[in-house]
């Protein structure tokens, strides 16, 4: 029988969270992996911290205070992280008209943006595409963050600094207080267990998870472009109107509505994949393009040239010079709740949390739902600080 204070499921952003805010605090933690590395939704993202994404109030706060955590770790671990902000760029009135207003209303909820008219987009992104730019709405919170390299940085950080026990190629079958067992036959007494699998809805409390109305899974399809020519530097990172309509920030936004139904109206099939057309680059140079949005229980593993056609299309529109080759096409899921505001945190057991359904903003919320849940289970003693600014 083998010990740790904290046991935790998933080597995925959200067990690496809870991994590093129960270790940071003194606590012996062991992680679960049933795969060689971390290979789900953590890995096959823009590698983008959007707090800009996220709905005002809750959602937004949690963001800010994973801010805190990312730029601790770009120091403590050697991430490669570029505080370039964002920008949402503008072409048709409609998509202005919510620049516009959630300029004049979002400081007073707490985001740092501004509208910018066609010369200062131009100079905030040089690469963007002038012909009918009207303008864009420029954030300062969102940070560069390539996840394919970070997970594994992450992991080796908290390995050798905090002194977490990673065991991969392990699957949990059974999470029994204060036992972990794992189908190899391992055993673990454990305080407290955190369940941190994704979207796999079957292998622990199954019941649970299909006792929760509006939970799925989402599918996603992305791409990666060759290495830009040398010096080539996107800038912040890069979102157009159709991420308008997409995110909780301009939920609240009167002007939303009539953008969302002129592209309902001329262009049904971007709804129809659930577009939303975004670039951000990496270490290497190369440019993250994506994505799409398909919901259900299930799903086929087509990778669609439509809609592939359909991104770099939106792209070619928003920005210029670009060199598009594509050199990587992938699929992801992950897990979803109807009602975002709210994640999946369920306590099946005394000392046992359940978490999934951070949706498509894992890398973005992760640390700050890690804080709110260890200090909960009684992992750490001090609630979470409130959320400071960019700085």
């Amino acid at each position: 029988m083998q010990r740790a204070d904290v046991g935790i499921v998933g080597a995925g952003i959200v067990g690496l969270a809870h991994a590093f805010v129960a270790a940071r605090a003194g606590r012996s933690v062991v992680v679960f992996e049933r795969n060689s590395r971390a290979l789900g939704a953590s890995v096959r993202n823009f590698g983008a911290f959007w707090p800009i994404g996220q709905t005002p109030g809750v959602l937004f706060d949690r963001a800010m205070r994973s801010r805190g955590a990312w730029l601790e770790l770009a120091e403590k671990a050697g991430l490669w992280t570029q505080p370039t902000g964002s920008v949402f760029l503008a072409y048709a009135p409609d998509e202005m008209a919510v620049v516009e207003e959630c300029a004049a209303r979002a400081p007073g909820w707490g985001y740092q943006v501004e509208a910018l008219g066609k010369g200062a987009t131009l100079r905030r992104v040089p690469h963007a595409n002038p012909d009918g730019l009207l303008g864009c709405l420029s954030s300062a919170t969102e940070i560069r963050i390539e996840s394919r390299r970070a997970i594994p940085r992450i992991t080796a950080y908290l390995a050798r600094e905090l002194g977490v026990r990673f065991c991969f190629g392990s699957t949990v079958t059974r999470v029994e207080m204060a036992r972990i067992g794992t189908a190899a036959g391992e055993s673990w007494e454990v305080g407290h267990a955190i369940v941190a699998s994704g979207d796999d809805f079957r292998t622990l409390y199954p019941e649970v998870y299909a006792s929760t109305p509006g939970l799925t899974r989402c599918k996603l399809q992305m791409m990666r472009t060759v290495p830009q020519r040398e010096g080539f530097a996107l800038g912040p990172h890069i979102a157009g109107g159709l991420s308008l309509r997409f995110y909780g920030a301009f939920e609240g936004l009167e002007s939303v509505g009539a953008l969302r139904a002129r592209v309902a109206r001329e262009r049904p099939e971007l709804d129809r994949w659930g577009l939303n057309v975004m670039a951000s680059q990496t270490e290497g140079g190369e440019l993250i393009l994506g994505d799409s949005h398909e919901y259900g229980p299930d799903f086929d593993c087509e990778y669609r040239q439509e809609v592939e056609d359909l991104i770099l299309d939106h792209t070619r529109r928003m920005l210029s010079g670009l060199d598009l080759r594509i050199a990587d096409r992938w699929l992801g899921t992950y897990a979803k709740l109807t009602d975002p505001s709210a994640p999946f945190v369920r306590h099946p057991a005394e000392g046992v949390a359940v978490i999934t359904g951070v949706g498509g903003a894992g890398m973005t919320l992760s640390f700050g739902l890690a804080e709110e849940v260890c200090f909960e289970l009684g992992i750490t003693e001090h609630a979470p600080v409130p959320p400071v600014g960019a700085g």
